[in-house]
């Protein structure tokens, strides 16, 4: 198994969350191939439908939570999956779940809603949030995120 490069050092995500360019540096060190299509925002599974077209290959939505004992969670599902709370925190072992709010969405990814996505995670500098994938997404050949 190939070695993984270390992460590169940076400030808190608070003050400097990592640029696109940091996010595709880090690609080109871990040796992930990627394509960027940009358009504008969407705050929703059916307006990014709608924007898309045909782009090919699994699309993704992003739930941030937060468990009853304080731990993070970043769930990755695909995008028409119905996600039972109750029985995801059952299943991937956590407490009670509740949607993280926005202030420590910033503080420990970086991000705002509306923006949540697993690329975020490159601002998690102290390994805080647990990122989930669902093995849906793992099936394609392609998976989209934003």
């Amino acid at each position: 198994m190939p070695e993984i490069p270390p992460r590169p050092e940076r400030s808190p995500p608070e003050s400097s969350p990592a640029t696109e360019d940091d996010l595709m540096a880090r690609f080109a060190a871990l040796g992930i191939a990627s394509e960027t299509f940009r358009h504008p925002p969407v705050f929703t599974v059916e307006e990014a439908r709608a924007l898309r077209g045909d782009l090919q290959g699994g699309h993704c939505k992003c739930l941030f939570l937060k468990d009853k004992k304080s731990a993070l969670w970043l769930i990755v599902v695909e995008e028409d999956r119905t996600v039972d709370l109750k029985a995801l925190s059952i299943a991937i072992g956590a407490a009670r779940f509740s949607f993280g709010k926005p202030e420590l969405l910033l503080e420990r990814l970086g991000v705002v809603p509306g923006a949540v996505t697993p690329y975020a995670a490159i601002n998690d500098l102290d390994g805080a949030v647990t990122v989930v994938l669902d093995h849906g997404l793992m099936g394609h050949a392609v998976i989209n995120f934003h």
